[in-house]
């Protein structure tokens, strides 16, 4: 029988929106989590998101609790088996949510982050030099079993293997944004990744309450932001080329496929410095006429007035 390493420290490089989404999901399932992050006033953005998370779960287990018995789903991430689900079930799970809301550390150090670090997971920003950097800064202090995993939404992990010295213990793991309601985790290696280091990632996955989907073979984008992204550059190119307004944009999504959300209330919710990272990586980008031009600028716009989506409390919607 083929034995699957198991982990109990995590450490998750980043702290915006799915970094510290992550950070959450993984303290609440029960292994000591650790956010390192470049500067203190990081320290002071990500403060904010775990109070929403910790609010945000509270509330829907609180809310599970009134409605037992009914009948009703609730989020996945939170409580797999609604069916199955007992009172003192979802009292030992608002306990989860108090301690992963007092245990999480945070920190700038890069050497306490990697101490004992079983798992660390870079959730960083879709920019390529800073995570080459990040990756050859944290090499030295790796242990010979520690993995390394990207969360990269548009980039695959042969483009970064090169700067880790155990390249077989490093892959992808990719999360779907709102982790506690769309608990998917895309698991994709390298063509050097080993078959052990791939499967504690993906059982990993399972006891953070995700169902981990296996990939063959790398893919820019992986399963789902290869459907998405074209998905919600279509509705940026309808608003660059001045088809239309965002609120039209989504109104005709939803009418039109009976889907809940259009792309631009997907963007506030996946954060427009994401969105503009992705579209800044397009080189036509660099051509303020192009489409991809006209986009970036767009977004531009948003991101230096803190309108950065959901998270801000203003994006393309508000939510104030």
């Amino acid at each position: 029988m083929e034995v699957v390493m198991s982990f109990k420290n995590i450490t998750v490089a980043g702290g915006g929106v799915l970094g510290s989404q992550i950070a959450f999901q993984t303290a609440f399932s029960g292994f000591s989590v650790k956010i390192w992050l470049r500067s203190e006033d990081s320290i002071q953005r990500t403060k904010p998101k775990l109070e929403r998370l910790y609010t945000i779960y509270k509330n829907e287990l609180t809310e599970a609790k009134k409605n037992l018995g009914k009948g009703l789903s609730f989020s996945r991430g939170l409580i797999p088996d609604s069916s199955s689900v007992t009172e003192a079930d979802i009292d030992k799970l608002l306990e989860n949510v108090e301690r992963a809301h007092k245990d999480i550390l945070l920190t700038t150090d890069l050497s306490e982050a990697c101490k004992d670090a079983d798992l660390i997971i870079e959730s960083m920003a879709e920019n390529p030099e800073a995570k080459r950097e990040f990756y050859k800064a944290i090499d030295p202090f790796l242990s010979e079993n520690t993995i390394v995993a990207t969360n990269s939404s548009s980039m695959v992990p042969s483009q970064f293997r090169d700067c880790l010295s155990r390249p077989e213990n490093y892959l992808a793991i990719h999360f779907a944004n709102n982790i506690w309601k769309s608990n998917t985790a895309e698991i994709m290696g390298h063509d050097g990744t080993s078959k052990e280091a791939y499967e504690a990632v993906a059982n990993f996955a399972s006891e953070i309450k995700m169902i981990p989907l296996r990939l063959h073979k790398e893919q820019p984008g992986y399963i789902l932001n290869s459907m998405l992204i074209p998905f919600l550059s279509a509705g940026e190119m309808l608003l660059a080329k001045e088809v239309a307004d965002p609120a039209t944009i989504d109104l005709t999504w939803r009418l039109g496929t009976g889907s809940p959300l259009g792309p631009f209330q997907i963007l506030d919710i996946v954060g427009l410095n994401t969105a503009l990272n992705i579209v800044s990586n397009n080189p036509q980008s660099q051509d303020a006429e192009s489409v991809p031009g006209k986009i970036k600028a767009i977004l531009e716009k948003y991101v230096a007035e803190g309108k950065i989506g959901v998270n801000a409390g203003e994006g393309f919607y508000k939510y104030k």
